[in-house]
């Protein structure tokens, strides 16, 4: 087979998007059905924890989740021994970014479980996160064992697969491929996209079959009005969003520190579940993703005060979950956090006397914001919004506000949730750097002689500095040549120089230069037409002044960081 068939994007990856998208739906809509059946099992409701806990006193709850927590604990440590010993890592997005062949199933099986009892005792954890693994592992299987003949790429299954279990959850298949795409690819290659948007959409196709045809928050009624309040609120928010988001990570990554302390990972998980259920009793809302949660703000039933007591305990209570080790994602958290900050917002906004039409709309644009500033894929985001509300008038202020949060979370350096954006952005400037940077600043010092000084003295200087050719340079310092070391060596044997000849008359004045102000990539543009380890630096091509030398091991090492 020639190697344009393994190219992404082809007639066989765009039909193997079918089945895979197809797969990635039923297994998350099985481990959907898992956790109510488990919820109907313990609090003999299919309610949502944040009301169906509600079937135990309050002193109770904190013995709940920390239980779930503590199983929790030992299935993710024995997954995590796993990991160890066999040196692998089960995250699906190390697949897509080619560092792994295949997405581990053992280890994967146990996250999901360890998930499972979090998800269900009510950690305040998303469930997007196993899903999408779990649709990875699918993915990875049914390239191993179902489409090895058609010699695809398993990393491009499991991105499939990855991009179908998303949008499975969110009903948001073009959301979901872009989501994979900027995450894992870093939205560099196209023809990788399509073959995720196709799977994509086969998964919401699979779940609109089976019944799941709602978008996951209606909001139709209510229209984003371009007045000038509503643009500087949406100004606000995107900035505000950027901050609560890159606090958000902040409280996050204090807690993983405080809890990794604890070593023993049951202990660990059981002692977060714990915290949680305390935390539950200032509001029973905290508890699981938040999704119910979302649907009551935007129906308008929560008020002010508890909306600002939410906001706070909902940060803290997942950065407690996620700290501890509890697996889950915090796509629905973080979509949570933003409708309350939007809401609170255009609340005060009301309250001011400022012509705030629709508060809710203002909750749909704080979802993307904030999740924007959280992943760092405003892309992503700002598509989530309009494919989960099936509002057209939210792209606008949504665009605005994505991109605010993202810039404002990335200029305070502010990690993302997913390491490999911080990789994508350090390899963006990292290529801008080497673009629009110039030589000066690689220039290194480099022998040079006088016209007149003999062949025996370039000799020396060449051994000693352990260069093969050494410049000439006149009494004013002007460049005028290089004389090669083993044409010395050459014509002292063959005897028509000797060692106290002029290296003048071995010297080649047509010697390949470079000048201070040209940029980094012509200097790797002169290295390609030359076999010569390194190039002398001169001023301008007026005065021709010798500054150095450039080497072409200063440009491989700075372009290492983007390649």
């Amino acid at each position: 087979m020639t190697t344009g068939s393994r190219h992404a994007l082809n007639w066989t990856s765009i039909l193997v998007a079918i089945p895979v998208g197809f797969a990635a739906s039923l297994v998350t809509l099985l481990f959907r059905m898992t956790i109510e059946l488990i919820n109907s099992l313990l609090f003999g409701t299919e309610k949502d924890i944040t009301q169906a806990i509600n079937v135990y006193p309050w002193y109770f709850w904190p013995l709940i989740v920390g239980t779930g927590g503590v199983i929790a604990g030992f299935f993710l440590r024995y997954a995590t021994a796993i990991e160890q010993k066999e040196t692998v890592r089960t995250d699906y997005l190390e697949v897509i970014n080619a560092r792994l062949d295949a997405v581990p199933t053992k280890t994967s099986l146990f996250r999901a479980i360890s998930s499972i009892a979090s998800i269900s005792s009510g950690a305040s954890i998303g469930k997007e996160g196993p899903m999408v693994q779990l649709s990875a592992l699918c993915g990875s299987l049914m390239g191993r064992f179902c489409f090895q003949r058609f010699n695809l790429k398993n990393s491009d299954l499991v991105a499939m697969a990855a991009a179908a279990g998303l949008s499975s959850v969110y009903h948001a298949p073009l959301a979901s491929a872009i989501f994979v795409a900027e995450i894992a690819f870093g939205i560099s290659a196209l023809q990788r996209v399509i073959p995720l948007i196709i799977s994509s959409g086969v998964a919401v196709l699979t779940m609109w079959t089976l019944g799941h045809r709602s978008a996951i928050y209606t909001l139709t009624s209510a229209q984003f009005e371009l007045t000038p309040v509503n643009m500087l609120l949406t100004v606000a928010l995107g900035l505000l969003a950027g901050l609560v988001g890159g606090a958000f990570i902040w409280l996050i990554n204090q807690c993983k520190t405080r809890f990794g302390r604890v070593k023993s990972l049951p202990l660990r998980l059981g002692l977060g579940g714990l915290l949680v259920g305390i935390l539950a009793m200032g509001s029973s809302n905290i508890l699981g993703n938040g999704y119910e949660v979302i649907v009551a703000i935007m129906a308008g039933g929560l008020m002010l005060k508890g909306l600002l007591l939410l906001l706070v305990l909902k940060m803290v209570a997942t950065a407690v979950s996620v700290g501890s080790n509890a697996v889950g994602g915090l796509f629905t958290p973080s979509l949570l956090i933003g409708a309350i900050l939007g809401v609170l917002l255009a609340s005060l906004a009301t309250f001011a006397g400022l012509p705030v039409s629709h508060a809710v709309i203002f909750a749909a644009i704080g979802m993307g914001a904030v999740l924007a500033s959280v992943s760092q894929a405003p892309l992503m985001a700002m598509l989530m919004v309009l494919e989960m509300t099936l509002n057209s008038s939210l792209l606008f202020p949504t665009m605005i506000a994505c991109v605010l949060a993202t810039m404002t979370a990335y200029r305070l350096q502010l990690a993302s949730t997913y390491p490999l954006i911080k990789n994508h952005f350090s390899r963006s400037d990292a290529k801008f750097e080497f673009d629009n940077g110039i030589i000066s600043q690689f220039i290194v010092s480099g022998a040079a002689l006088r016209p007149d000084d003999s062949v025996g003295k370039a000799l020396a200087v060449s051994s000693l500095k352990r260069e093969r050719f050494v410049y000439v340079v006149d009494d004013e310092g002007q460049f005028l040549g290089a004389t090669s070391i083993h044409d010395i060596s050459r014509k002292v044997l063959d005897k028509e120089i000797t060692l106290n000849s002029p290296v003048s008359c071995v010297m080649d004045a047509d010697f390949p230069t470079i000048f201070e102000n040209q940029t980094i990539t012509e200097g790797w543009e002169a290295f390609a037409r030359v076999t010569l380890e390194r190039l002398p630096v001169l001023n301008n091509p007026q005065e021709r002044k010798y500054l150095g030398a450039l080497t072409k091991t200063s440009l491989i090492q700075k372009a290492k960081a983007f390649l």
